[in-house]
């Protein structure tokens, strides 16, 4: 370490974070760097789908699209501030071109233009969505570590950070853990891009490295937003990936198996025809996303899975060696069969199928240890991405000032967004922070000494001599908590089991840092107090959308569905805090000053 104070540090190196380090270099802000706890870690490096979505505004196709109308999709989603919506919308083609400029190889028509295709909650059919296959968030945190690298700006590795400094609601710098060596840094501000909180659950699409950093931002004092609206669906399990699109586009066999080893075709015992079972598999292709307002539709495939692996204790799995029993293209709806016959498609096995769809998707498992051609896919419902995360305003800056959150830590999405919007967020709200940040003066040391920031870690256990100390410092079982998250707090979810499981954590967690074993490291307890104080906040912001809202979006409470005046709920927010959660109005959309002369001659 040459220094230990700076003008800004971001946390995380995903898309969101070297996209944020990237912009405030190019912007003249250079006393920067980037802490990490891996740079090879994390969601934009490790996930993706059979063809992972980037969604912006359309360029190409013949249909019209305009910055206003990506925002009013954007916007519609329930739930969501108007004025975030419509910059995500403004900058994402600017946003989008840096990463082709960059090298990330999206595809174009032999004329130049970026052509796209319809994705899941964007009824507006403007073909948005593009993508670069499996891994797209990977080649685009490829492309941006590159360009970080080449203009030389600091990255601390395997550097944990578990506390930030702040004073009078102000940053003042942070404490990292590298090696068992703390140190303290200071700076004016920090952006916080660690991706969604992916280890409050135990059934996750979030590959192992991801566990989040939420709980930073709550330590210090920051609002949250939404945390009660996610995106759960079928996902792979001894390899995590998301099982959408072609995947199931090809009509596999969803098998389940007992302990004897005994399969079952269980899709057939709850359709009247094989068929209308493979048309509702079909529409989990682009309607991946558990939706309370489809399971009477494709998303009862969900809760199927759920219920054979939950109430019959049996294994699931998708199985594209063989054909689903009474396969009949001709029986198939028109949606499903026009998919087919346009694609090539109606042949052969779904490895097949699959094969001559999207080699990638089948090389993806190859390369993860798993044949599809000759072993079947194990499944189960899992988390996949927060739609809520820590409040920000227009600069993606939190309540606490010169706090700014990025990426899927950032709560700028609502009860619905389209597919890929998310990598759209990362790359608008990292360039969007940088721009407020470089506005702002140059590097200044925080007042007062370093004695008066230092942080202080926490004793592990308030009496080593006590008679009881070994029953004192046994710590809850992390998995236990996450298992029971996935059970009662996720897809489905139980207002009781809720109510006791949050009880029981706030009196955990008052305890915390005096029950704490000594066995456990000082990594490790700060990684676990993250995530204990993030899934407080989680289940505060669920409980509170249970008794106020009901059945929602990704989640059905208490088996009841969806009340009649559940849009009604779409004009506000809802606020988590230390104190509790409650509702907050939406920021309108803006309707924005485009006169040219006034916008040109407006002074900053």
């Amino acid at each position: 370490m040459k220094q230990n104070t700076f003008h800004t540090l971001v946390i995380g190196s995903g898309c969101a974070g070297y996209n944020a380090l990237d912009w405030l270099y190019d912007l003249g802000v250079q006393d920067i760097a980037l802490i990490t706890e891996g740079v090879k870690m994390g969601t934009s490096r490790n996930t993706g789908s059979d063809k992972q979505t980037y969604y912006k505004l359309a360029l190409g196709g013949e249909g019209a699209d305009s910055v206003y109308e990506m925002a009013k999709t954007l916007f519609s989603g329930g739930s969501v501030h108007g004025d975030t919506a419509l910059i995500e919308a403004s900058s994402s083609a600017t946003s989008f071109m840096k990463l082709v400029h960059l090298g990330v190889p999206f595809p174009t028509n032999r004329y130049g233009a970026f052509i796209g295709y319809q994705t899941d909650h964007d009824e507006a059919k403007r073909q948005r969505a593009t993508s670069c296959g499996p891994l797209t968030s990977k080649l685009m945190t490829k492309a941006l570590q590159k360009s970080v690298a080449k203009k030389g700006i600091t990255v601390l590795d395997n550097s944990q950070v578990i506390t930030l400094l702040v004073e009078n609601n102000e940053i003042r710098g942070l404490v990292i853990l590298n090696d068992k060596t703390e140190t303290t840094l200071y700076c004016q501000n920090v952006i916080l891009a660690t991706g969604g909180p992916a280890g409050i659950y135990h059934d996750v699409v979030f590959p192992k490295s991801q566990t989040g950093g939420t709980g930073l931002a709550l330590a210090a004092g920051a609002a949250a937003c939404n945390l009660q609206e996610w995106q759960y669906g079928l996902a792979s399990i001894d390899f995590r990936w998301n099982v959408s699109g072609t995947y199931q586009q090809v009509l596999p066999r969803y098998i389940s198996v007992d302990d004897a080893g005994n399969e079952y075709e269980f899709l057939l015992d709850h359709y009247e025809t094989p068929n209308q079972a493979l048309d509702m598999v079909f529409l989990k292709g682009y309607q991946w996303p558990f939706d309370a307002q489809k399971i009477a539709g494709s998303s009862k495939i969900d809760q199927l899975v759920a219920a054979e692996i939950n109430e019959k204790g049996r294994k699931v799995y998708m199985d594209f060696r063989r054909n689903p029993s009474g396969l009949d293209y001709s029986k198939l709806a028109k949606e499903t069969f026009e998919y087919l016959e346009k694609s090539n498609a109606q042949f052969g096995t779904p490895i097949e199928r699959l094969a001559k769809m999207n080699t990638k998707a089948i090389n993806l498992y190859k390369d993860n240890g798993i044949d599809l051609y000759t072993q079947p896919l194990r499944i189960a419902v899992c988390a996949q991405h927060c739609n809520g995360g820590i409040a920000v305003d227009a600069n993606w800056e939190s309540t606490v000032k010169g706090l700014y959150v990025v990426g899927e830590a950032a709560g700028s999405f609502g009860v619905y967004r389209p597919g890929g919007s998310a990598l759209n967020a990362t790359q608008v709200g990292g360039m969007r922070a940088a721009q407020h940040v470089a506005k702002k003066s140059g590097p200044v040391a925080p007042a007062g000494t370093a004695k008066d920031y230092q942080y202080e870690p926490k004793s592990s256990c308030a009496s080593k001599s006590c008679n009881d100390c070994a029953n004192m410092c046994i710590p809850t079982d992390l998995v236990d908590i996450q298992t029971r998250m996935s059970h009662h707090a996720a897809y489905m979810r139980d207002t009781a089991q809720m109510q006791k499981l949050h009880a029981e954590l706030c009196d955990y967690r008052n305890k915390y840092w005096q029950n704490k074993s000594d066995k456990t490291d000082l990594a490790t307890r700060h990684k676990d107090y993250d995530l204990l104080l993030t899934q407080i906040a989680v289940l505060s912001a669920m409980i509170f959308s249970a008794k106020e809202i009901g059945s929602r979006g990704g989640a059905v409470v208490d088996g009841k569905p969806l009340s009649a005046n559940v849009k009604t709920f779409d004009d506000r927010v809802v606020i988590t805090t230390a104190d509790g959660s409650k509702f907050e109005p939406i920021r309108p959309m803006p309707e924005p000053d485009d006169w040219f002369e006034n916008v040109w001659n407006a002074k900053e």
